[in-house]
């Protein structure tokens, strides 16, 4: 159990990490855990933001007992229904039977889907985009984030101590640990950002830019997301790269190759590929992800962040080897667009991967596909290079 910590004289973290979770939201590898948290206002009037996932329930009551140092608290406020930080919302109704609840209209309407609570639904307060709720000393403020990533999302701004409590925005993966509060490792902390914004928001560019625009009407000293490290320094930094992500701008001028290979002679062509650009054409970044081994989350967020990808491929029962597939696939669902995609193909009698790899290229928005395509019959041979070559040029060009 970890005890609480404070994030201002009168705001105090109460989350929980879960190092023992192996996949969040079933899907995404999290080797190093996540956290789920949770914040609680001491005021006149106690508020608690959030609760946690309830398999750490036991844990987060723990802190919630141990902040509220024999208080009451008066409310709760719901940012985000999903289960992961919505858990304990029932046991709180019943802990606490004169709470209100504080939430969007959308969210409102998702908890009874959640929840068989009556005592819940007759305490909610619907709140809308710019309504206020005063604590004593501190106002808090709140505004809608439809889409980021749930169609209820709603954020908290505190007036008082300039916080914003951002919901999944700003998230990351991994456990906390000692470094409850602690945003100081600036250098590691887009990492894992980044994956979980490709992953989690990355459809969502459009309602992000929207959130932003509000974001710069305040003054933001901190920014307390549902996953992840309080960020106090420099909020400014986070910022301008949530801008970047939404926008879908690559962070890296490099060259992305991603590859399905069967039995070796597509991965070889990956890495000539790879020789061609690197030593030809001097090209800083250039890394080759094996499709068939590499993390689906990780090979998604590297094609949004450097800027050209080449996708090479077996063909497979008159299709494309499943692991290409898969790949275009989650490209698709997370909003892949404005970028310049190469391809190469593979077929030992009838190549059909790169047919079906434009296709699935050409439901995505704004893809140039950049000729020519390499087409190899089972290894790479000697007259592939002139191709190979023009295709390395034109990826750039």
């Amino acid at each position: 159990m970890r005890t609480t910590t404070n994030i201002t004289d009168s705001i105090r973290y109460i989350g929980t990490d879960d190092a023992d979770l192996d996949l969040f939201e079933s899907q995404y590898a999290v080797p190093h855990g996540i956290s789920y948290n949770s914040y609680l206002i001491m005021d006149e009037k106690v508020t608690i933001l959030d609760t946690v996932d309830h398999r750490r329930s036991s844990e987060w009551w723990s802190n919630v007992t141990a902040a509220l140092e024999g208080r009451t608290p008066d409310y709760l406020i719901i940012q985000h229904v999903e289960p992961d930080h919505a858990g304990c919302i029932g046991e709180v109704v019943e802990r606490y039977p004169k709470i209100q609840v504080i939430t969007s209209a959308r969210a409102a309407q998702m908890l009874s889907q959640f929840f068989r609570c009556p005592p819940l639904l007759e305490r909610i307060t619907v709140v809308k985009e710019g309504d206020t709720l005063s604590l004593g000393n501190h106002t808090l403020q709140f505004m809608m984030a439809p889409m980021v990533h749930w169609p209820e999302v709603m954020e908290t701004y505190d007036q008082a101590d300039k916080v914003l409590f951002s919901a999944d925005a700003f998230g990351t993966f991994g456990v906390l640990g000692a470094h409850i509060m602690n945003s100081e490792n600036k250098e590691a902390w887009p990492d894992e950002a980044r994956r979980y914004y490709y992953n989690i928001c990355g459809k969502y560019g459009s309602p992000v830019q929207t959130l932003l625009k509000k974001m710069t009407m305040l003054d933001i000293r901190c920014i307390c997301p549902l996953h992840g490290p309080a960020l106090k320094e420099n909020p400014t930094y986070y910022i301008d790269l949530y801008n970047k992500w939404s926008r879908y701008e690559a962070e890296s001028e490099g060259v992305l190759i991603t590859y399905a290979s069967i039995h070796g002679g597509t991965k070889n062509a990956a890495n000539i590929m790879k020789e061609l650009l690197q030593l030809r054409h001097k090209v800083a970044e250039v890394r080759v992800i094996d499709l068939s081994r590499c993390d689906m989350s990780e090979a998604v967020t590297e094609a949004f962040r450097i800027k050209h990808l080449i996708l090479a491929a077996s063909s497979y029962d008159s299709s494309v080897f499943p692991p290409m597939y898969d790949f275009l696939h989650h490209l698709q669902l997370k909003g892949y667009q404005n970028r310049r995609v190469g391809l190469i193909e593979n077929g030992s009698w009838a190549p059909s991967a790169g047919r079906v790899m434009r296709g699935l290229l050409e439901q995505m928005k704004d893809i140039e596909m950049v000729e020519p395509m390499v087409t190899i019959r089972s290894s790479l041979h000697p007259d592939n290079i002139p191709t190979m070559e023009a295709l390395a040029e034109a990826i750039l060009s």
